[in-house]
């Protein structure tokens, strides 16, 4: 296709028409000059195609394999999992004729409430994003293109198409587009999906900063932007911004709204040209990259998630290793989930399939000593007396009870926040009634997002499934009966409860605004410069066997900002179980002029190992590894100093750590006015000298000598700190005449030309 050709044979009517969707789900087309359209789907986890003649019709959608949601998937902490999963997505696109699938999801999980927390990844930037270029990757292998969402800041259901986040610079950067920039980067999505919301009053998709300064400029993004389904607000602002493709379209409306902008001057036609030719060339590779001959074998897909659901499972509880099950014991299975599992959220990401398999069915092929009691019902939250009597009868006369439990549709969906961190008040009583009674309890979890878990020393056993979509019966069974396992560790804390987590007094705002109080604070990086307990760490998770760490090194203690460090250490399995071990690397400054977490994820790895076998597991840091933002040079800044390194478990399990010291070019702008203070003059040696005569003067006016190693230790760090805080201009105020505004301006533009 040759694309500048096209543009310049349309008209600005038919250049308008193509930045707007047909209908739901395609493209437009331009019959007269060749240009095709393509087919756009939801399914950051499966296909959710429209199925023929339902129109658009909600959820009337063709079957298809539910995977694993991205609450799970993050959890695997496995580039090379997420990749299979995104060849499997891609070559169901490829059977149904689909062009682009609408996902991943990698919004920050900034509070637990956020309803749509099961379609997004991590509480930390560094993971979600690595892991969201993974499934790019694995999709776009197979000649799909994925649009990569909600960018950016969609990080609340709550007036989702209105709210105004107010987010400083430094927390914009470290945290909120960093879980975008390293997918952008490497993955190259074909697509990136705008968000509803506005960030510091300026809505995503009229927000050329966002959508052109950092993504095309910085990022080097090369495809095309689409609207959220209905997200456009000024569609000629839109254009302007770099807000490619509307979706679904406005029946035209919005297009005449650009030529009516072009016309009367406003919009420059050049940035229709721009917008024309970023859709029509990822179309025309994507038209390209169809195969004809592409086979969806659904069962096979089918194992699939399964396989991949088990190796996302976080066993977060296994006293006196409860687990995995001993087959010959009586097991009772209780709860609604043990038949009917929660596997998926609620909202545009449904996957519609009818091949689901839960825990009570899968269970035969382990063991034929299991009962079952439904405990509760999910259509509403009352406690049925009868139905946990009946559970609890069940539980005493037998061995083992596993209790199947989690958050059901009714506390969270795409489209609404949730109030609270409570599970159904009728699961947390039959938990609590069926432990006390059974001491050999277990409970599985079906949530998409943390819990308070009032009942969690009263249980022997707790597996964390997430939503582990249509496999998760499978996935359960393996792991509890040990033909698994586990290997998941957490993607983001779980707190005590919901009033320790950072955004509690900010989330989810007033009115239509809500500020970002807790700034880079988010997740772990709160809770460890709090020093508070937690529920379950960052990065947690338990096996059935034990890893040892050891030989930790650095390819050198001594590096410049510029320079790359390689980190090796060597893991061993030391139980008598073949298993999974994530292995984590986290920074730490030691010593920073800004504020900055007590230690950062820069680094996992995954490692398989048989009984006694060891293996080695290597990083690569480079600059960002040691970087905060600043905001005086509105850039990634390194300082010179130490930092540590520490190989762990999990965030709060640190095995190993050595030191390396960085040797950074990177300079501080400084510009001294009559605000600047002594302190900041005296942080740099060489300025010392200017301000010399200041000190004299303030010192002889109180009466002292400047050598303050005279004074009293008392009198003499009052003062210290008093000077060091004063800026120059209240010098005029301590010097008895001595010293003029003129000056202190002198002074100033001294220095400034040092």
């Amino acid at each position: 296709m040759d694309i500048k050709k096209i543009i310049s044979e349309l008209s600005l009517e038919e250049k308008a028409s193509l930045c707007s969707g047909e209908d739901f789900w395609h493209t437009k087309t331009v019959q007269r000059l060749g240009i095709p359209s393509v087919m756009v789907s939801d399914g950051p986890h499966g296909l959710r195609k429209q199925a023929p003649d339902s129109g658009d019709k909600f959820n009337q959608s063709i079957k298809a394999v539910c995977f694993p949601a991205a609450c799970a998937l993050a959890c695997s902490f496995d580039r090379d999992l997420l990749f299979r999963l995104g060849q499997a997505l891609g070559n169901e696109c490829q059977a149904e004729n689909v062009s682009i699938i609408l996902g991943p999801g990698t919004n920050i999980k900034r509070s637990p409430l956020c309803g749509r927390n099961f379609e997004y990844f991590s509480e930390d930037p560094f993971l979600a994003s690595n892991i969201a270029a993974s499934h790019i990757k694995g999709v776009q292998s197979q000649g799909v293109g994925t649009s990569l969402k909600h960018f950016f800041a969609n990080n609340q259901e709550t007036r989702r198409m209105s709210i105004s986040e107010e987010i400083d610079e430094r927390t914009i950067h470290e945290i909120y587009l960093s879980a975008f920039e390293t997918a952008v980067k490497d993955a190259k999505p074909e697509t990136l999906m705008c968000s509803y919301n506005k960030v510091n009053g300026v809505y995503s998709s009229e927000n050329k900063w966002l959508l052109t300064d950092i993504l095309r400029e910085k990022w080097g993004f090369e495809g095309f932007v689409m609207s959220d389904w209905g997200a456009v607000c000024n569609r000629a602002a839109g254009v302007e911004a770099g807000l490619d493709l509307e979706m679904p379209g406005s029946g035209g409306v919005n297009d005449e709204e650009i030529v009516k902008a072009v016309k009367n001057g406003t919009l420059d036609e050049s940035a229709v040209d721009k917008c024309c030719e970023n859709i029509l060339r990822a179309v025309d590779k994507l038209v390209s990259a169809h195969r004809e001959d592409a086979v969806w074998d659904k069962n096979a897909d089918h194992e699939l998630a399964a396989e991949i659901a088990a190796q996302c499972m976080i066993l977060l509880k296994n006293e006196d290793n409860i687990l995995p099950l001993d087959k010959n014991k009586k097991i009772a299975f209780i709860g609604k989930f043990a038949e009917s599992p929660r596997f998926q959220g609620g909202g545009s990401s449904h996957i519609n399939t009818d091949n689901i398999s839960c825990a009570l069915a899968e269970s035969a092929a382990y063991s034929n000593n299991i009962s079952y009691a439904q405990g509760y019902v999910t259509d509403k939250d009352i406690i049925d007396e009868q139905l946990i009597n009946e559970a609890v009868e069940l539980a005493e006369n037998n061995d083992i009870a596993v209790i199947f439990a989690g958050l059901t549709d009714l506390f969270e969906s795409e489209g609404f926040d949730r109030s609270h961190m409570s599970m159904p008040q009728c699961q947390n009583e039959l938990i609590r009634r069926v432990a006390e009674v059974q001491p050999n309890t277990i409970v599985i979890l079906h949530n998409g997002a943390p819990v308070e878990m009032p009942w969690i020393n009263s249980v022997k056993g707790l597996l964390e499934t997430y939503l582990g979509g249509e496999g998760t019966g499978k996935a359960v069974c393996d792991i509890i009966f040990g033909k698994v396992n586990p290997s998941g560790k957490l993607a983001e804390t779980f707190p005590l409860k919901l009033s320790h987590n950072p955004s509690y007094l900010s989330f989810p705002g007033e009115g239509d605004l809500t500020r970002y109080s807790e700034g880079i604070f988010v997740g772990y990086r709160y809770y460890d410069y709090k020093d508070m307990d937690v529920l379950f760490p960052f990065g947690f998770g338990l096996s059935y066997t034990d890893f040892e760490y050891s030989d930790l090194k650095l390819s050198s203690n001594n590096i410049s900002s510029n320079d790359q460090l390689t980190v090796t250490v060597t893991v061993k399995n030391t139980g008598n179980t073949a298993g999974s071990e994530v292995v984590q690397l986290y920074v730490s400054d030691k010593e920073s002029s800004v504020i900055r977490p007590v230690k950062e994820l820069k680094g996992f790895e995954k490692i398989f190992l048989e009984p006694g076998q060891s293996g080695t597991v290597s990083f690569t840091l480079n600059r960002r590894s040691f970087a905060f933002y600043s905001t005086l040079t509105h850039d990634w800044f390194v300082e010179s100093g130490d930092f540590e390194i520490l190989i762990g478990s999990s965030s709060r399990d640190i095995r190993l750590s050595d030191t390396v010291n960085v040797t950074s070019e990177d300079k501080f702008p400084f510009v001294c006015t009559p605000d600047t203070t002594m302190g900041d003059i005296f942080a740099k040696p060489e300025l010392k000298k200017f301000v010399d005569p200041l000190v004299d003067s303030y010192m002889a006016v109180m009466d002292m000598s400047s050598d303050m190693s005279e004074l009293g230790e008392s009198t003499r760090l009052m003062l210290e700190a008093q000077l060091s805080d004063m800026p120059l201009h209240a010098m005029v105020d301590f010097s008895s005449g001595k010293i003029r505004h003129e000056d202190i301006a002198d002074i100033c533009n001294k220095i400034n030309n040092v």
